[in-house]
Parts: C-alpha cells; sequence; structure tokens
C-alpha cells in the first residue's frame, strides 16, 4: 500500500493534548506539511499559551476538558505519558473528537481494548501513534517482502537502546508513571516484528530491574506457527546502532542506523550481493505521515487502516503484557483491572 505524501489539505483540524517534548515534534511536523492545528489544551493555562505562542496555534486551552469541548477541534492528539492516555482518550472520543495517541497505545490490553471499542461505537478513529508504521522506507520494506524478494521471512532482528536519564525521579525510573524501557523503547522493535510477521504464538522474554522497581534492560524471543523467529530487546541506560534486518530464504533487509526513523536500508541477495538500496529524504521528522493517515481515515469514513488497525494495537499490548507478565514488571493500571473484572465495573 502506498501512502500519501504525508501532506495535508489542512480542511482537519488538529487539538495538541499536552505540551510536553513530543507534542512540540509532533505540531512542528504538522505545521510544517500544512496540517491545520487548531488548539493546544494543558492542565496549565500558562503552559498551554507558551506552547501556543511557540508554535503559532490558534487556541490556548487552560484544560483538557476546554480543549476536547472546542468545536473548531475535530482530531485531538494524545500527548501525555501513557498512564494518562486510556482516560485522555476516552475524554476526547466521548467528545465525539478522532484520536491519535501516542505509543504506546496504553499501559494494558483492557484499556487499549476499551478505548478501541468505544471509538468504534461512536463512529471515530482511533489510532496508535507508532510513526514509524508510516514512514515511506516501512512502505517499501512491506511491499518488497511482499513482492518475494527475500523469500520467506525466517527472522526479525530489532533493537531500541538508549542512554537515558538515570534520576530515579525521572519518569522513565517511576512506576507511578509507567516507567521502564519496555513500554517506552520496546514498544518499537515489538510493533516492528508484529508488522513484518504479525501476532507472535509463544513469547519468552527476561530483563533486569533498576532500583525503583520497573525494567533497566528487556528482551524477547517471539515464536511463530510456521518456525519464524523475532528477536527484539530494548534498554534505557546503554546506548546501541540501533539497527534492524528482516531475514529469508533468499536474503535479507538491513536498516541502518537508527531504524526506526527515516534512514537507508539495503536489500543484499542470498549470496550477500546488493540488491537494492533504498534512501528517500523525508521532510520533517516524518510524523507527519501518521497523520496524514488519520485524516485519510477521517476523509474516506473509515475506522481502521491496514497499516496499523486498532485490533493490533490491542494485540500488541497484550504481547506486552505477556512480557511483564514473565518479567514481574506491574503497574497501578495491572491492578485497576483487575479489580474493574472481578467487580464488573468498567467505569473510571
Amino acid at each position: 500500500m502506498t501512502l500519501s505524501n504525508g501532506t495535508s489539505e489542512g480542511t482537519i483540524r488538529w487539538g495538541i493534548l499536552g505540551t510536553g517534548f513530543i507534542a512540540g515534534l509532533q505540531t512542528r511536523d504538522l505545521k510544517d506539511n500544512g496540517f491545520t492545528v487548531q488548539a493546544v489544551g494543558s492542565r496549565s493555562l500558562d503552559t498551554s499559551r507558551a506552547f501556543a505562542e511557540e508554535y503559532a496555534v490558534a487556541a490556548a486551552h487552560g484544560s483538557y476538558e476546554e480543549l476536547v469541548a472546542d468545536p473548531l477541534v475535530d482530531v485531538v492528539y494524545i500527548a501525555t505519558p501513557h498512564p494518562m492516555h486510556r482516560a485522555n482518550a476516552l475524554l476526547a472520543l466521548n467528545a465525539g473528537k478522532h484520536v491519535l495517541v501516542e505509543k504506546s497505545f496504553t499501559m494494558n490490553a483492557r484499556e487499549a481494548q476499551e478505548i478501541v471499542d468505544l471509538a468504534a461505537s461512536k463512529g471515530l478513529v482511533a489510532l496508535e501513534a507508532m510513526w514509524t508504521r508510516f514512514l515511506p522506507h516501512m512502505v517499501k520494506i512491506r511491499e518488497i517482502i511482499a513482492a518475494g524478494t527475500i523469500g520467506e521471512v525466517r527472522k526479525v532482528i530489532a533493537s531500541h537502546n538508549q542512554s537515558l536519564p538515570k534520576d530515579p525521579a525521572h519518569r522513565l525510573n517511576d512506576p507511578a508513571l509507567g516507567g521502564g524501557a519496555l513500554l517506552d523503547l520496546g514498544i518499537y522493535p515489538i510493533s516492528f516484528a508484529f508488522d513484518i510477521l504479525g501476532a507472535p504464538s509463544a513469547i519468552h522474554a527476561s530483563a533486569s530491574m533498576t532500583a525503583t522497581g520497573v525494567d533497566r534492560q528487556t528482551a524477547a524471543i517471539f515464536d511463530y506457527d510456521g518456525g519464524a523467529q523475532a528477536l527484539v530487546d530494548c534498554e534505557l541506560d546503554a546506548a546501541s546502532a540501533n539497527r534492524a534486518l528482516v531475514i529469508g530464504t533468499e536474503g535479507w533487509i538491513d536498516i541502518e542506523h537508527t531504524w526506526y526513523n527515516p534512514v537507508p536500508f539495503t536489500v543484499h541477495a542470498v549470496d550477500g550481493g546488493v540488491v537494492e538500496r533504498y534512501e528517500q529524504p523525508v521532510n520533517s521528522r516524518g510524523m507527519q505521515y501518521q497523520a496524514a493517515e488519520l485524516e485519510r481515515l477521517v476523509r474516506e469514513g473509515s475506522a481502521a487502516g491496514t497499516i496499523l488497525p486498532p485490533g493490533e494495537s490491542v494485540a500488541i499490548m497484550a504481547a506486552m503484557d505477556e512480557i511483564r507478565r514473565q518479567i514481574g514488571l506491574r503497574y497501578e493500571a495491572d491492578a485497576v483491572s483487575e479489580d474493574s473484572l472481578r467487580s464488573g465495573d468498567d467505569n473510571d
């Protein structure tokens, strides 16, 4: 499937929920590529106004409730930390807004299913903001695999290792804020494995934990019924080249540093010869492509695309739930989900 060029006609109006680092990156890519960013919302009006001034956003709201109630907003981009995604997405959907929800989509599969079910019941789009899925080099890789160029895919290998803040109070190291390598970094290689091979039949995971009780590094092997495997790993206190490989019976695809960004890749034949090298410059950071996909779904009245349908976002969260079960990583949201299941109460 060939996606758009990542630009917009500007007729669909965006609201930005949250004003952190990732919100700024997405807003800049939207503004640079013709998207209409109508409003921003924060828990602090001063923070919202500062963000609006920096990125030339028309309206600033001092609460999330005011943002989603804005009649000039059609789509809400959820840019808060992932423990807040469920509540923020449900708030926007109940206000009749489509949502683009940062990854990881939620804290667990149950929360993800709540968002997907509510969106479906209201005829709205709920898309996970896994921006890598929609980049041109990933579109091309899927086309090469579908054409049989590297034969039957036998293995996917992908890493996401970064040296991030060591402060125990930092969000990434705080279990109360969904800290750890898995949800912030591991989501990338795990989503990539799903993209190429689908949902695994079995998962084998191990991890090392920090003093604060979150995973410092996690590795997993995904097994598939046909015999294929995916090897995925992540770490938050040591960096690496972060390359990825897709290995097939007739060759392999080598995606360069850093594979989840818009970078070149090379297709090798089974004897090592170069079949093709792909390199396409991308305007801006590349986060505009996921926004263009959401706008396409809205225009066409479709709830789900083929690149990252909502059900797959739920399945990815379920895989990460299983990894967390195996490595002993639990969050407050897990206890809330278990209590709700016991009581039969799905409300906040």
